[in-house]
């Protein structure tokens, strides 16, 4: 088993979800299963879909990271994949995302995956449509398939989770990723803890915010978040300078690290804003690791809901 600390096992939601939208409808019983699922297709034992499939991608908003990973998973499954442009779609002429994906529903399309700017999008779909629905991001709420990309990473890099230090750090507001990363860490055991300025914190989060100074001390892992400049108007006080050496993963900094810490970011990087150019490759850095990884829990995923047709 990939979780071998009992006393969480058993805890969050228990049936089978034909959907996946937040990591709150994870127990951990689902997580270990799907990071076993991907771990077996990094070994090369790409599970074999028995029909085709195919399956529709809406970007709401842009991506390159997540769109182009769940294209290549789809692509290694022989998942076909429609074509959809918001700005040459029927979205200009008024068309709400529900007739859309009814619209997509209707031709034949098995699943979508919907990335939206509006938080909870997806709750008025649901209950309407009878395909499986991915949720590849909505707005300031949650990003689940990052989550468990990340996930992945942590457990191939320490064997588990219960007890590590993680510390989420920067622009825990407007992150959806900080939100769905440190509801699943906590669930799985381990200690997690926010760093940010103070007008980028969310004291809705129940987790203690540590200086950056501290969490570079204390931390087994070290999550950086993207500063989101096109979420914030004009919240941002400081020139990237001034930010990168107040909040940021600097040169010294990272000489403060534990040695067997690792770096971690959902990315894009901004190079010298939230971490020091020279610190995005080096040997604590498991970025590009984190992309690689999305690809196969994003195989695990599409796998799970078409041929299973439920997590």
């Amino acid at each position: 088993m990939i979780l071998q600390h009992k006393e969480v096992l058993n805890q969050g939601a228990g049936s089978d979800m034909k959907h996946l939208l937040s990591m709150k409808d994870l127990d951990t019983d689902k997580i270990a299963s799907l990071l076993e699922e991907a771990e077996r297709i990094s070994n090369g034992q790409v599970p074999e879909l028995s029909e085709k499939f195919t399956a529709a991608y809406l970007f709401y908003e842009p991506s390159t990271r997540t769109k182009m990973s769940f294209e290549m998973a789809a692509h290694r499954l022989g998942v076909s994949l429609l074509n959809f442009v918001p700005e040459h779609s029927s979205t200009t002429k008024g068309e709400s995302l529900y007739d859309t994906v009814k619209t997509l529903e209707a031709i034949g399309t098995d699943l979508v995956v919907i990335r939206h700017s509006e938080d909870q999008y997806y709750k008025d779909l649901t209950d309407r449509i009878s395909i499986p629905l991915i949720n590849a991001g909505d707005g300031k709420g949650e990003h689940p398939t990052q989550s468990l990309l990340d996930l992945l990473t942590i457990h191939q890099e320490f064997g588990k989770f219960n007890k590590l230090n993680i510390v989420i750090c920067g622009d825990i507001l407007h992150s959806r990723v900080a939100r769905s990363n440190a509801y699943a860490l906590s669930m799985l055991g381990a200690n997690v803890y926010l760093s940010a300025p103070d007008i980028w914190q969310d004291q809705s989060l129940p987790y203690e915010y540590i200086s950056m100074d501290e969490a570079v001390e204390i931390s087994d892992v070290l999550m950086l978040l993207r500063v989101q400049h096109e979420r914030h108007g004009s919240q941002m006080n400081w020139t990237i300078e001034e930010y990168h050496q107040l909040y940021g993963l600097t040169m010294e900094r990272e000489q403060r690290m534990k040695h067997h810490s690792i770096v971690m970011h959902p990315a894009p990087v901004n190079r010298g804003v939230e971490i020091a150019d020279e610190l995005v490759e080096c040997d604590r850095s498991r970025i590009f690791k984190q992309i690689s990884n999305g690809v196969l829990m994003r195989m695990a995923i599409l796998y799970r809901l078409l041929e299973k047709g439920a997590i």
